[in-house]
C-alpha cells in the first residue's frame, strides 16, 4: 500500500477522494475548519436525477452497482468528538487534524487487495489514498467491499449513523443524501437530536396470560359438551371407529387373515409356555392373549403391533408371584402343588378343596397355592394398568425417555439370560424351587449342578430333539425368508408331535416326566382383584408399568415409521393400560407388545388390527374346544419353545464389539444394564440401568469438549482450531467455546477449562502483580534512600504491569443450551475478575433462554444498559467490537500522553 499523501487543503482532499461533479463543488465551499468524517459514498445514482440536501444541484454520473441506497448522516466534528473507528482502522489525532482520511475501500474507482482487507479487518492502522481523477465510477467489487465495511462498522460508530435500504434494480429512487453541518453549533444540535438506530435483531414482546385465566379457559373448554365434541372424543378413545368403516375388504382381508391365523397358531403354544415363567396355570396365558388382542383391536393406533403375553413381562410377574407365595408360607417345589380340580374349584371361589396342607384366607375364602398365585398376578396387573392410566391422563409419557435404547437392549438381554436360567431345570427334568431374592442366576445354576445327578433322561432327550427341530426351523426360515411366503409353524408342529408322543408313550406315568396337566375349557367368571394384595405389590407394579409401556410405544412407533403412518403415543399408553386393567378382572396377568409376533405380522402382510381379532378367534377356538388335548404336553417342550424364542436377545452378545467401536458410552451402558439384570435381579437391573445411563449423561456435561476458535480466511466463520486446518486466531482476542449447559454441576469444570485454555487465571494474575508491585516498591524505596532522591517510584511500579497476549475473551455460547442461576453467577464473577486485570468478557451466539436468564439476573446491568456492548449475535461481531473498542482506548491514551 502506498503511503498517505500530504493534504494541502481540504478541497484537494475532497477532489482526490471524489472526482464526481455531483458533489465536488459543494464540498469545496465548506472550508477546512468544518470538515466531517464521511462514512459512505454514492453507490447508485441515476443520471437523470439530482442530488439534494447540502445545496447540491448537479447531475450525477451512473454507477455500475445498482439496487442499493445509502443514506448517511454525518454528525462528527473533529473539534468536538473522539476519533471514530472505521472498518477496524483507528485514526490518530494527527490524522484528524489533517482532515478527513478514509480507508481506501471507500475511495471511488479503487479496489482493495485481499491482503489489505485482511490487514484492515485484523485491526491494523490504515489510511486511504487519493485517487487521481480516473476513478470516475465505482466498481462492483469496490462498492461491495465498501458496503461491507459500512455494515460492519455501523454498530460501533460513535458519532455517525448509517442506514442501508435495499430497493429494486428498476426503481427510480436511487438517491443518496449527504448532510454536512455548516457550523459547530449545528453539528452539536444535530448530534443531540438524532435518535439511535434500532438493533439488528429485536425480540418480540410476549405477554403471558395470568395462570388463573389460562386454567379457567382450559376448564371451560374441557367442560363444554356438544355433539361434535362427543363424537371426536369417542373416535379418539376408540380409533377403530375411524378406520374400520374405511376398511378395504378386497385389498386388506387376505393379508390380515394370513397374519392373524399364523400369529394365533404361534400364540397358543407360547401362551401356555410363558405361564411357566409367570408361575400360574396354562389356562391363564390363553385368557391373557385373548382379552389383550380384543381390547387393543378397539383402542390401539398401531396397525402391526401384536399385544399379548410377553416373556419379559411373564418373568417379572413370576418373580413377584413366587416372592409372595414364599412369604405366605407356600412350598415352591413342583411336587407340592395340589390336584388340578381342587385348584380350579378354588379359583372359582367355591371353597370345595379339602385336606390341603396349607391355605390362605383371601377375600373371605380359603385360597390354595394356584388360587393365591393368580390372585397376586391379577392384583399386580391391575395396579400396573392403573399406573399406566395415570401416566396417560397426566401426560407422563416422558418417563420412557429415560429408557435409552442401549439400556433397554442390555436389560432385555440380561432378562433373557435370567429366563434361560429359570427354564434350564425343565430341560433336565429337575424339580428344584425357584430362588427368591438377589442373585437368582448364580444360585440357580449352583442348584442345577448340585442336583445334576437327578436329571430325568426322558425330559433331557425330549428337550434335545425339540430344540434341534425348533432351531433348524428358525434357521431355514431365516435363510429362505424371501422364498417362503408364510413363516413355518414350527412351534405348533413340535407341540402337536410332543403331545402325541407323550400321550401314547405314557411318559408321565412311566418316566415321571412333568406335564402341563388339565387345561379346562370355557371361561371363568370375572372376579375383582384383591385390594388387600395390592398394598403388598404396589412397588413391584411400577417397573412392570414402565417397561410394558416403553416396549409397546417403541414398537408401535418403529413399525409405523417403517410402513408410513403415524401413531399416538398417549393413546397407545391408554390402550395398553386398559389391556391390563380390564383383563385383570378375568384372571389375566400383565401384557405388552411382543417383538417376535409383531415381526411375524409385518412379514405376513398384515394391514390392520383385524389380524389381532383373527388371532383372538384362534385362541378362542383353543379355549372352547382344544384346550384339554394339551394335558400330556411335557413342560420341557414348553421350556424349549421359550429358550429358542430368546435367540434374538442372546445374539446381542455378538454385537458388543461393534457397539464398543461405535460408542464406548453406549456399550458400557449395555454391559452394566445386562450384568445388573442377570446377576442381581430384574427390577434392580432396570433401576441400575436407568441411573447409570443418566449418570453418563451428567458426566458428559461435567467434562464436555472445550475449544479455542479461530477464523477461516476472508470469512466470518469461527471454528475449533484443533479440529480444522488453516484457521487463524483473532489478534489479541481469545474465542472460547464450552459445549455443554452451564449449571451447578459443571461450573467448576467450566472455569478450570477456561483458565487453562486462555492461560490466565485472574486471581493468580492479580497475586503475581501485587507481589511484583510490592517488590518494586521496596526496591524503589531503597534506591530513593541510597540516591537521596525524592522520587516515589511510581514509574518503576508502572513498569511492573505485565502486558497480556489478549485484551478480550469472547465466550461462544452456541453450544450452551441453558444456564441456571449458578451459571449466571459464574458469568458475573468471570466478568468482574477479568475486568480487574483489564480483560473484557463478551458473549456471542446466545440463545433466547440463556439471554432471558442473564436478563433476569441483571447480568447486563440495570435495565440492560450494557447489553449492546456485552452481547453479540455472532462471534465475528464480538471480535470486531473488541478490536475497535481497544483501538479507541489506545488512541485516547496516546492523545492524553501527547
Amino acid at each position: 500500500m502506498s503511503p498517505p499523501q500530504k493534504h494541502a487543503s481540504s478541497p484537494q482532499v475532497f477532489k482526490g477522494l471524489y472526482r464526481r461533479p455531483c458533489i465536488t463543488q459543494d464540498l469545496l465551499s465548506l472550508g477546512q475548519h468544518h470538515l466531517a468524517r464521511i462514512l459512505g459514498i454514492c453507490t447508485s445514482i441515476n443520471a437523470s436525477e439530482t442530488l439534494s440536501g447540502a445545496g447540491v444541484r448537479r447531475r450525477c454520473h451512473p454507477c455500475t452497482h445498482r439496487g442499493l441506497v445509502t443514506m448517511v448522516t454525518i454528525i462528527h466534528c473533529q473539534q468536538s468528538l473522539s476519533p471514530l473507528p472505521l472498518c477496524s482502522a483507528p485514526i490518530s489525532r494527527q490524522q484528524q487534524l489533517r482532515g478527513v482520511l478514509l480507508p481506501s475501500c471507500f475511495a471511488g474507482g479503487t479496489r482493495k487487495k485481499p491482503g489489505a482487507v485482511r490487514e484492515q479487518q485484523s485491526g491494523r492502522r490504515y489510511r486511504g489514498k487519493q485517487t487521481d481523477g480516473g476513478g470516475r465510477g465505482t466498481s462492483q467489487g469496490g462498492m461491495a467491499h465498501a458496503a461491507s465495511c459500512l455494515h460492519s462498522s455501523c454498530s460501533f460508530s460513535l458519532g455517525a449513523q448509517l442506514t442501508t435500504l435495499s430497493t429494486s434494480p428498476r426503481s427510480s429512487s436511487h438517491l443518496p443524501l449527504l448532510f454536512l453541518p455548516k457550523t459547530m453549533e449545528e453539528a452539536t444540535k444535530v448530534t443531540d437530536t438524532v435518535p439511535a438506530l434500532p438493533p439488528l435483531l429485536e425480540r418480540r414482546v410476549r405477554q403471558r396470560q395470568p395462570t388463573v385465566s389460562v386454567l379457567k379457559s382450559k376448564l371451560k373448554q374441557s367442560a363444554t359438551c356438544s355433539v361434535p365434541r362427543v363424537r371426536s372424543t369417542l373416535t379418539g378413545f376408540f380409533p377403530v371407529v375411524r378406520w374400520l368403516p374405511k376398511y378395504k375388504l378386497r385389498e386388506y382381508i387376505w393379508g390380515d387373515l394370513m397374519s392373524g391365523v399364523i400369529v394365533g397358531i404361534i400364540l397358543v403354544p407360547q401362551a401356555i409356555a410363558y405361564c411357566l415363567l409367570a408361575g400360574v396355570e396354562p389356562i391363564y396365558g390363553l385368557y391373557t392373549s385373548f382379552y389383550a388382542n380384543i381390547i387393543y383391536f378397539l383402542m390401539g393406533t398401531s396397525r402391526h403391533v401384536s399385544v399379548g403375553i410377553f416373556s419379559l413381562m411373564s418373568l417379572m410377574v413370576g418373580q413377584v408371584v413366587d416372592k409372595e407365595l414364599y412369604l405366605a408360607g407356600f412350598d415352591l417345589n413342583e411336587d407340592s402343588k395340589a390336584s388340578v380340580p381342587d385348584v380350579f374349584n378354588a379359583t372359582l371361589g367355591t371353597n370345595l378343596t379339602i385336606g390341603k396342607p396349607h391355605s390362605v384366607e383371601l377375600m373371605g375364602l380359603q385360597c390354595e397355592k394356584e388360587c393365591y398365585a393368580i390372585s397376586i398376578a391379577t392384583a399386580l396387573t391391575f395396579l400396573a394398568g392403573i399406573y399406566q392410566l395415570l401416566m396417560a391422563v397426566f401426560r407422563l409419557g416422558f418417563v420412557s425417555v429415560y429408557l435409552s435404547s442401549p439400556m433397554l437392549d442390555g436389560f432385555a438381554t440380561g432378562a433373557s439370560f435370567t429366563i434361560l436360567t429359570v427354564q434350564a431345570k425343565y430341560l433336565l427334568g429337575l424339580k428344584i424351587p425357584r430362588h427368591q431374592g438377589y442373585g437368582t442366576v448364580a444360585i440357580t445354576w449352583i442348584n442345577i449342578f448340585a442336583n445334576i445327578h437327578k436329571t430325568n433322561l426322558c425330559d433331557l432327550i425330549t428337550s434335545a430333539i425339540c430344540i434341534s427341530i425348533l432351531v433348524a426351523g428358525k434357521e431355514i426360515q431365516e435363510r429362505y425368508k424371501d422364498r417362503l411366503k408364510i413363516p413355518l409353524p414350527t412351534e405348533l408342529v413340535v407341540v402337536a408331535g410332543a403331545t402325541l408322543a407323550s400321550h401314547f408313550g405314557e411318559l408321565n406315568s412311566r418316566y415321571s416326566s412333568s406335564v402341563s396337566g388339565h387345561i379346562p375349557t370355557g371361561f371363568i367368571p370375572p372376579q375383582v382383584p384383591s385390594f388387600g394384595l395390592m398394598q403388598r405389590v404396589a412397588l413391584d407394579a411400577i417397573p412392570l408399568a414402565v417397561i410394558s409401556f416403553a416396549f409397546t410405544v417403541s414398537l408401535s412407533e418403529m413399525f409405523a415409521k417403517k410402513n408410513g403412518y403415524t401413531v399416538r403415543p398417549n393413546q397407545e399408553m391408554l390402550a395398553i393400560s386398559l389391556c391390563n386393567i380390564i383383563p385383570s378382572f378375568f384372571h389375566c396377568f400383565t401384557t405388552s407388545a411382543a417383538l417376535a409376533k409383531t415381526m411375524v405380522k409385518d412379514s405376513t402382510g398384515c394391514q390392520t388390527q383385524v389380524s389381532s381379532l383373527i388371532s383372538a378367534l384362534v385362541v378362542l377356538l383353543v379355549l372352547l374346544f382344544f384346550a384339554p388335548f394339551f394335558y400330556d404336553l411335557q413342560k420341557c417342550v414348553l421350556a424349549c419353545i421359550i429358550i429358542v424364542s430368546l435367540r434374538g436377545a442372546l445374539r446381542k452378545f455378538k454385537d458388543v464389539p461393534a457397539k464398543w467401536r461405535a460408542s464406548k458410552n453406549d456399550a458400557i451402558v449395555w454391559l452394566v444394564a445386562m450384568s445388573a439384570t442377570a446377576l442381581i435381579s430384574v427390577e434392580l437391573g432396570l433401576l441400575f440401568g436407568v441411573v447409570f445411563s443418566m449418570t453418563c449423561i451428567i458426566f458428559k456435561t461435567q467434562n464436555p469438549k472445550v475449544s479455542l476458535l479461530g477464523r477461516a480466511t476472508d470469512t466470518d466463520i469461527y471454528e475449533d482450531m484443533d479440529e480444522y486446518k488453516d484457521l487463524t486466531p483473532p489478534p489479541r482476542v481469545q474465542v472460547f467455546r464450552f459445549q455443554a449447559p452451564l449449571y451447578y454441576a459443571n461450573k467448576d469444570s467450566f472455569l478450570k477449562s477456561l483458565y487453562k485454555a486462555v492461560g490466565v487465571e485472574p486471581f493468580l494474575e492479580m497475586t503475581k502483580r501485587s507481589k511484583a508491585e510490592k517488590k518494586a516498591k521496596d526496591m524503589s524505596s531503597k534506591q530513593t534512600k541510597a540516591n537521596g532522591d525524592k522520587n516515589n517510584g511510581e514509574v518503576i511500579i508502572a513498569l511492573v504491569q505485565r502486558e497480556l497476549d489478549f485484551h478480550t475473551i469472547v465466550l461462544d455460547c452456541s453450544a450452551m443450551p441453558f444456564i441456571d442461576s449458578t451459571g449466571m453467577a459464574t458469568f458475573k464473577g468471570l466478568v468482574k475478575e477479568y475486568n480487574e486485570i483489564n480483560v473484557s468478557v463478551l458473549l456471542a451466539n446466545c440463545n433466547t433462554s440463556v439471554i432471558d436468564t442473564l436478563q433476569k439476573g441483571q447480568f447486563f446491568g440495570k435495565n440492560d444498559q450494557e447489553i449492546s456492548s456485552m452481547l453479540f449475535h455472532t462471534v465475528h461481531a464480538a471480535v470486531l467490537h473488541a478490536n475497535s473498542t481497544f483501538a479507541a482506548a489506545e488512541s485516547r491514551s496516546e492523545d492524553s500522553v501527547v
